[in-house]
């Protein structure tokens, strides 16, 4: 993983934000029940400074995802109530372990297909992603994930290797690299109408 890490930091020199960190997946790296795949990570993340002392992993310092999360049981309401609560420059660096030592709790790993940070939710184009599938494939070779989770259309197409609609692929299982796999609908930024859908799916994909 350390490997793989150092290739991430090479790549956002080539297609990141080069005052931002590369962020890393994170979470219950040994055969983790779920994998949930993201798109890439934005400035908003504070681990991205390149002041930040602490781990680097999805979503910190963000609130949105985190309603997500405690909907499909990965963080409790408790830690909920306290993310909705902090604004981005509270989340410490303690209180950062804190929140993914309870994602590690319930076997949870967090992750995006592409790890360069950008400043903004600006679009990516495939081929930046394309670019990212080789690590990504490794990654979860090393994590071993029981079933993952793509989050929208484009990270969707991209790892399964073909064209695809989310709105045509609820609760259909496929499997990738012998991992079983789901898509389903991305549940922030422009799709935040799209959560409850995405909620929905995760409930009924989890107790399958």
């Amino acid at each position: 993983m350390k490997e793989l890490q150092k290739q991430f930091d090479m790549l956002q020199e080539k297609h990141g934000a080069k005052e931002l960190n590369s962020i890393y997946g994170g979470g219950y790296e040994n055969e983790p029940d779920f994998c949930f795949v993201f798109m890439n990570p934005t400035g908003k993340n504070i681990a991205s400074d390149k002041k930040w002392q602490g781990i680097r992993y999805p979503w910190l310092g963000t609130k949105n995802i985190w309603k997500l999360f405690v909907e499909i049981g990965i963080i409790s309401t408790e830690l909920n109530t306290e993310i909705q609560s902090r604004k981005a420059e509270e989340w410490t660096v303690r209180f950062c372990e804190k929140v993914y030592k309870e994602v590690t709790k319930n076997k949870a790993y967090i992750t995006n297909l592409a790890k360069c940070t950008q400043p903004d939710a600006r679009h990516l184009n495939d081929n930046i992603y394309k670019e990212y599938l080789e690590l990504f494939k490794q990654e979860m070779e090393l994590v071993k994930p029981k079933t993952m989770i793509l989050f929208g259309n484009q990270v969707s197409a991209i790892v399964l290797g073909q064209k695809i609609k989310v709105s045509e692929e609820r609760k259909k299982e496929r499997i990738t690299g012998g991992i079983k796999t789901f898509a389903v609908f991305y549940p922030v930024g422009n799709g935040r109408f799209n959560m409850p859908k995405a909620i929905e799916d995760l409930k009924w994909i989890m107790k399958i």
